[in-house]
């Protein structure tokens, strides 16, 4: 079997993909696409949780999910920087996987180091083509790249359908105990207040624009191509 990837989602942690496209994930997992989920950081900078408990979390996620694989870069949580350094790792994992379509996190963010994922993905996206680019791996031309709402949610370009998936995002989300669930431990944070709640409810509204239970929105910085109108 190829080691090629369908589908790479980029995060700067663990559960910032399930937030955005949990069941998008799910959905496109379970119809045999090969679906994986590259973390930057370890999130050592949480407030709740430890960084064993989070690869602990993000484990049990990855296999709600049906991803056929999890990497984590060990980049610095809260020192994402447009770095060179930084942009060559990312570049060589999506070299490592060859995807077809990549998704990072939407360009505008509450949280600084999306911010700096999404730039960081896009760089990197744009040096994995070039052929003279780290030439001793061979260049990938990512067909698509996709952007995800975490946070703050700005006007989609498209949405995919996810009622039927949707209790698979809902599973992986609780998977982060340690940081969607007060504790004897914890401290209150945007996450541990209602956070889950509030994503059910925004894809629940997203999906009221087409009339469907729900749905999660993406955006593309490429016009959207298709054959024909239907």
């Amino acid at each position: 079997m190829s080691d090629s990837l369908d589908i790479l989602i980029f995060g700067a942690h663990a559960d910032d993909a399930e937030i955005g496209m949990g069941a998008t994930i799910a959905k496109h997992a379970a119809s045999g696409l090969r679906v994986g989920i590259c973390d930057l950081t370890y999130a050592e900078m949480s407030s709740n949780g430890t960084v064993e408990i989070r690869k602990e979390e993000a484990e049990k996620a990855a296999k709600i999910l049906g991803l056929t694989m999890r990497s984590n870069l060990g980049l610095p949580d809260r020192g994402l920087s447009l770095t060179q350094a930084y942009i060559e790792r990312i570049t060589l994992e999506i070299r490592k996987h060859k995807p077809r379509i990549v998704f990072a996190p939407y360009w505008q963010d509450r949280h600084p180091d999306h911010i700096a994922c999404s730039h960081l993905i896009q760089e990197a996206v744009f040096n994995a083509k070039l052929r003279n680019y780290a030439p001793a791996t061979e260049p990938v031309n990512v067909q698509q790249l996709y952007f995800y709402f975490i946070n703050d949610v700005y006007e989609a370009d498209l949405m995919v359908d996810v009622t039927e998936s949707y209790d698979a995002k809902i599973a992986a989300l609780s998977a982060y105990r340690s940081q969607f669930v007060t504790g004897q431990d914890t401290v209150a944070t945007p996450l541990n207040q209602g956070y889950v709640e509030r994503v059910e409810a925004r894809d629940r509204l997203m999906g009221q624009k087409r009339m469907i239970t729900y749905a999660e929105g993406f955006v593309s910085k490429l016009p959207l191509l298709v054959d024909r109108f239907n």
